[in-house]
C-alpha cells in the first residue's frame, strides 16, 4: 500500500477484507506481524513523534457517558501539544455541536462529528477516517467532507478514509486502494486511471474475432458487446479499432463499477455480477 502525501485515499473492500484492522495498524495500534508499517517515512508502532502527528476517527469508540465535548477537548490537550482552540471554536461553530451536553445524549450522528471534530482540531499531519460519515445526514456530511478536503488544500494533511460508500469516495477520493482477504489487491490514481480498467461497447463486422485485448468480463445483447478490458482508453481503442468495428466506444467506471471488476479475479462469489 502506498498513500502520496497531501493525497485523499479511499481505502475500500468487502466486509472482513482487514481495512479497519489495516487502519490501526497504520495508527500504531497494532505490531505488525510482518513486512514494514511506515508513516511518514518512519516507522509507527510505539512510535511517539510520528504518532502526534496522526488522528485516527474510528468508526466505534468508547466514550464515558458523563463526558461532553468540553471535557473531551480539555483531555485531547491535556494528551498532545497539536491541539489547536482556535481551530477547535470554528470547528464548533461550523459543525453547531453543543459544548456541555453529556455525550451519552448525542446522536450517533454528532457522536461523529464530535470525534471529527477532535481530531481535525490536532491539525494532524495524516488523518485516518473508518466509515467516518456513517449516520449522518446529506447537509452534516457535505459540511464534514468540505473541512476535510479545506485541511488536505491547504495544509496538505493526507487521507486515509474507509468507507462501503462509493459514491461518496467518487466525489472526494484522487487515490484508491481495494483490499480483500486482507490483501491490497490493487490501486489506482482516480485522476488518470491509466493502465487500470475500462468499459467497452463494441460491435465487430459479421465473422471478425475479438483479439488483442484482455477481456475480464463480456456481456453480449445481439450483436452489442459490452466489455470490461484490463489497460488504458488509448491502447484499448487503438486495439479494437484495428478489427474494423461496427461500433466502438469507450465508457469511464465507475468507482462501483472498478471495485466490483477487480473483486472478481480473487472472489468468485461475484463473478456473475453484471453492471
Amino acid at each position: 500500500m502506498h498513500v502520496p502525501t497531501g493525497s485523499v485515499y479511499g481505502l475500500i473492500g468487502p466486509n472482513g477484507a482487514g481495512k479497519t484492522t489495516l487502519l490501526q495498524h497504520i495508527a500504531g495500534i497494532y505490531r505488525k506481524d510482518s513486512g514494514d508499517v511506515l508513516v511518514l517515512g518512519q516507522p509507527v508502532f510505539e512510535n511517539v513523534a510520528i504518532k502526534e502527528r496522526i488522528a485516527f476517527v474510528p468508526s466505534s469508540f468508547y466514550i464515558p457517558a458523563r463526558a461532553t465535548l468540553k471535557s473531551l477537548a480539555s483531555l485531547h490537550e491535556s494528551i498532545t501539544p497539536r491541539i489547536d482552540r482556535g481551530r477547535f471554536e470554528t470547528l464548533l461553530d461550523n459543525l453547531n455541536l453543543p459544548l456541555t451536553l453529556p455525550f451519552r445524549k448525542f446522536s450517533k450522528g454528532m457522536q461523529k462529528q464530535a470525534m471529527l471534530l477532535l481530531a481535525l482540531a490536532s491539525r494532524p499531519d495524516v488523518l485516518l477516517l473508518d466509515e467516518p460519515m456513517d449516520g449522518l445526514d446529506p447537509l452534516v456530511r457535505k459540511t464534514a467532507w468540505s473541512i476535510v478536503l479545506s485541511d488536505v488544500a491547504e495544509f496538505g494533511t493526507t487521507v486515509i478514509v474507509s468507507s462501503h460508500n462509493l459514491r461518496e469516495l467518487e466525489g472526494v477520493c484522487d487515490h484508491l486502494g481495494i483490499m480483500a482477504e486482507g490483501q491490497i489487491i490493487s490501486e489506482h490514481d482516480l485522476l488518470s486511471l491509466d493502465g487500470s480498467l475500462v468499459k467497452v461497447q463494441l460491435a465487430l463486422p459479421d465473422g471478425a474475432e475479438l483479439s488483442g485485448v484482455d477481456v475480464l468480463h463480456e456481456s453480449a445483447e445481439g450483436r452489442l458487446r459490452t466489455l470490461i478490458v484490463r489497460g488504458n482508453a488509448d491502447q484499448v481503442r487503438t486495439a479494437l479499432s484495428a478489427l474494423n468495428p461496427v461500433l466502438l466506444e469507450i465508457i469511464p467506471l465507475s468507482l462501483e463499477e472498478l471495485f466490483l471488476y477487480e473483486l472478481n479475479e480473487v472472489s468468485p462469489h461475484v463473478k456473475n455480477i453484471v453492471l
